[in-house]
Order: structure tokens, then sequence, then C-alpha cells
């Protein structure tokens, strides 16, 4: 049997699945590759054997195929060793503007769907893999922890996401015989010497969050609802926003100074070789410089207004 990772990938019909895809075969590795339209990777299918790669239909938002994608997985493989949950989408404009339907439908597949597939990878990961253990790569994304005007809610949908996968990080049991990395938390530093729970043989997870990048997803793929009239002063920063990124071309992403995509996928695909990779991964140089600002102006507020935590306690009263 071999002995080559076997991968799960949602969101495999283009940009960085397809590419995360790509990059796994080309590595020697075997992939599942998911997507809600199979037939669209029919040529892409043609040119590997069912040793290789198995293409499934999956709609994240679905749990009950979520399960069913990962025990066909198992069926052909006999295990997942890496989960790159990438599936999501993004629908832009003004907070007033987008519609709840629209923002709805975007955290049943962004957030909802991502939760349901990290679930299954850590059960699946704790109960059936053999030895156990695997990784889990969220796909999210800069606006995860630093937001851009028109794009307040599929900005939520990752923050949520964020959330959601730095608390699973924390929750998971060493007793499951995967690794927990040490946190901030001042209970957790007391565990620094257990051996056992920091060189376990580990479920390891990561988020990456992307900055700009030429896909489909910043080209095609974003959909800009209509400008709601009380934003459509120039001054304003959401009008400024349309401007800039409402026409999207790849010339023109390529312009502002985006990355290749492939570049960025070899870059995941050394994080899934890292004996201890970090929790997040800012990957770009654009949001590497955001988020350097946004850490600045938090640093700023928490020294400038500490003072107003002091003398709140009941032994004050």
């Amino acid at each position: 049997m071999s002995t080559s990772r076997v991968w799960l990938i949602t969101g495999t019909s283009s940009g960085f699945g397809l590419e995360m895809a790509k990059a796994a075969l080309a590595n020697g590795e075997r992939v599942v590759a998911t997507l809600r339209k199979p037939e669209v990777l029919s040529d892409f299918a043609s040119k590997y054997t069912p040793a290789q790669l198995l293409v499934l239909r999956l709609d994240v938002s679905k749990p009950d195929e979520v399960k069913a994608a990962f025990a066909k997985a198992k069926a052909t493989f006999g295990r997942v060793d890496v989960v790159f949950n990438n599936a999501g989408y993004a629908v832009a404009g003004e907070l007033e503007g987008i519609p709840n339907e629209h923002a709805r439908t975007m955290f049943d597949v962004n957030y909802w769907g991502a939760v349901h597939v990290s679930q299954e990878a850590v059960r699946f990961f704790r109960e059936d893999n053999s030895p156990q253990g695997g990784r889990l790569i969220q796909n999210s994304a800069g606006v995860g922890l630093v937001t851009l005007p028109t794009l307040g809610f599929y900005a939520s949908t990752k923050h949520a996401l964020e959330g959601f996968t730095e608390t699973l990080h924390k929750e998971l049991n060493p007793a499951w015989n995967i690794k927990v990395k040490p946190t901030t938390l001042a209970t957790m530093k007391e565990r620094q010497n257990d051996t056992n729970i920091w060189l376990a043989n580990p479920t390891q997870i990561s988020s990456v969050l992307f900055g700009g990048f030429v896909t489909e997803f910043s080209t095609r793929s974003l959909q800009m609802l209509p400008q709601h009239p009380a934003y459509a002063d120039d001054a304003n920063a959401a009008a400024a926003f349309r401007k800039v990124f409402g026409a999207p071309t790849v010339e023109s992403r390529k312009k502002l100074g985006f990355g290749d995509p492939v570049k960025g996928i070899e870059k995941v695909y050394e994080l899934s070789k890292l004996e201890n990779p970090p929790l997040r991964l800012l990957l770009g140089k654009d949001i590497n410089h955001y988020f350097k600002e946004h850490i600045a102006q938090l640093t700023k507020e928490v020294d400038e207004y500490a003072a107003w935590s002091d003398n709140l306690g009941y032994e004050n009263h």
C-alpha cells in the first residue's frame, strides 16, 4: 500500500482548491478532490489514475454529505492525513445594501460548511485513522483579522472561522494523542513540562490567512452587489474601494500587486510538512503589512486605556 499522504480538499473547482490538488498530486500524494459539480474536473481527473485521485460531489453546507465524503475517502484510500478546508465564496457590498439571504447563505458555506468539515476531520483523525493523527488547514483570509470596505459580511464569516479554529485548537484533548501547542493562557503554561502533551503524534491545525492573490475568487467569483445610494459619495471608503475592485480582471489584480496562487499554494504545501506549524500563517505582503499596522493600533489602544481596568474588583468597593 502506498505510504504517501492522503489529502481531502474542498472547493476544488478552481482557485486555491484546484492548485492545492495539483501541488499534492505533483508531490506524489493522493487526493480526494471535492466540489459541488464533479463534472467540472472531468478533464483534470482523466490525467490521473483512481489510485491517485478520487473526485467526489460535496456541498459543505450539508453535514451528511461531509460525513459521506470522509467515509468514501476511507473506503478508497484507508485514511485521510491532510484536510484543506477551502470551499467558500464572497458577496461584496455595503453592509446596509446586502440582503439577509445573501449574507446567511454565505455563512452557511464559508462558516458552517468549514465547521462541518473541521468537526468531521478531527473526529476522523482521532477515531478512524490508525495511527491517530492528521493535519487540518483552514483557508481563511486576511479580512478575517483586518477588514476592508464592502467585504463586511464575507469578513464576518472569516472572523467567525478564526474564532472557531482557535477555540478548537485549544480544546483538543492530549489523551487523544493530539498535539496541543502552547497558548498564551496562564493555565496552559503550567503544562509546558509535560512532554506527553507537547510531543505526541499530532493532529495539527493551522489557519492560512491569504492576502490578495490572482484567482477566480478575486476576479470572476467575487460578486459585487449594486451600490447602496447612501454610500455613493466619492469621499466614502466603500465608494473608493468599489472603483478599485469593482471590475476585477487578472491584469488589474496583477497591477495591484496580487500574488501568484501557484506560489502561494507551494507555501501551503510547505506548511503541511512542518513538524511544528503556526496556528496562523499570514500569506502575502499586503496582509502582513496591514496586520502589523493593526497590531500597532491595538497596542496603542491597550496601552492608552489599560488603566481604565484598574480598581474594578469588588475589593475596591
